[in-house]
């Protein structure tokens, strides 16, 4: 466990803290917390003897990462703005009797899950990946809703936003990570690709929780690194962060990438993956926070996830408290 000048300050202030953070060990499929607050790492530790700088798969927390990046493309003008269309960027990808609703869908409604294509996550997520070209699979999914309306979460739209950058830039988009973000500390140790070679838009991704953490921490300082170098276009951050659609579960807001939701009384942003793969932005506190755990159990149905939400609120109560 790593141990920074200001939490020793903070413990001194809000005893209860560190009773808090040790609390966390009571989670059975927590892995690892790493906490940082005004850019200062606070705890950094491992569960059950996880190395607290071991990678590991964050599921569709990468969803997070995508929104990132597609940012960084616009950033350099590789891709024009969110309302490009998704037809116009995959013109032979789509299927020979296209639902004419197909044009409409642009990069920002795969971005806010608001394509309107039937879901190829949940219960459709193992026929889509069993088959032989996951971008046309997508394409071909019956329209459920039209483009723009209600939130559908679905891998298979952030799986096209892989598949357009790959087009675009003739890389893929663990290699665009890479070279983009890696100024704040992003970085993708592992990667998985579809039979064409595209990687998967949204799942199965290796990074270190540092990593993650370095991701938290670049939309907290509005996507400038720590030495004032910007990676993400100005106004990014704020759009990714703007409510589109809601959960249909958990009526939490989405915008790009991220979920929205408060937090102990402040407005807080997360991402998240199957398992309880966490990180969480609380600007108004300076505070980024990751948990990672247990990739084999779900996370979801089971209350581990609210629960996690719940120790955040309260981790969230604890550190306003220090500045109080």
């Amino acid at each position: 466990m790593t141990v920074a000048s200001g939490f020793i300050e903070c413990r001194e202030e809000a005893g209860s803290l560190q009773a808090h953070l040790d609390e966390a060990a009571e989670f059975d499929s927590l892995r690892t917390l790493h906490l940082a607050v005004d850019g200062e790492l606070w705890v950094e530790r491992g569960f059950r003897g996880v190395s607290p700088d071991a990678s590991t798969n964050v599921k569709s927390a990468s969803k997070t990462l995508i929104a990132a990046v597609i940012g960084a493309a616009i950033g350099r003008g590789i891709i024009e703005d969110v309302d490009e269309r998704v037809a116009a960027a995959l013109p032979n990808a789509l299927p020979e009797s296209a639902d004419p609703q197909l044009n409409d869908i642009t990069i920002e409604h795969l971005l806010s899950m608001q394509a309107g294509l039937r879901r190829t996550s949940g219960r459709n997520y193992g026929a889509w990946v069993a088959s032989d070209n996951w971008v046309q699979a997508v394409l071909n999914q019956p329209m459920e809703g039209r483009p723009g309306g209600r939130m559908r979460y679905s891998t298979g739209n952030t799986h096209l936003l892989s598949a357009i950058l790959q087009q675009r830039t003739g890389e893929p988009v663990y290699s665009l990570a890479n070279q983009w973000l890696a100024p704040a500390g992003v970085v993708v140790s592992d990667w998985m690709t579809d039979p064409q070679g595209i990687a998967l838009g949204g799942n199965q991704v290796a990074m270190r929780p540092g990593a993650l953490l370095a991701l938290a921490e670049l939309y907290r300082r509005d996507g400038v690194t720590a030495d004032g170098e910007r990676l993400l276009p100005a106004g990014w951050v704020a759009e990714s962060w703007r409510i589109r659609g809601r959960s249909r579960w958990t009526n939490d807001g989405y915008g790009y990438g991220w979920f929205i939701r408060d937090f102990a009384g402040y407005t807080g942003y997360y991402g998240w993956g199957y398992g309880g793969q966490m990180l969480y932005v609380i600007p108004d506190l300076a505070m980024s926070l990751v948990m990672t755990s247990d990739a084999d159990r779900p996370s979801g149905r089971t209350g581990y996830r609210d629960a996690l939400h719940a120790y955040t609120a309260e981790l969230v109560y604890k550190v306003a408290q220090c500045g109080s």
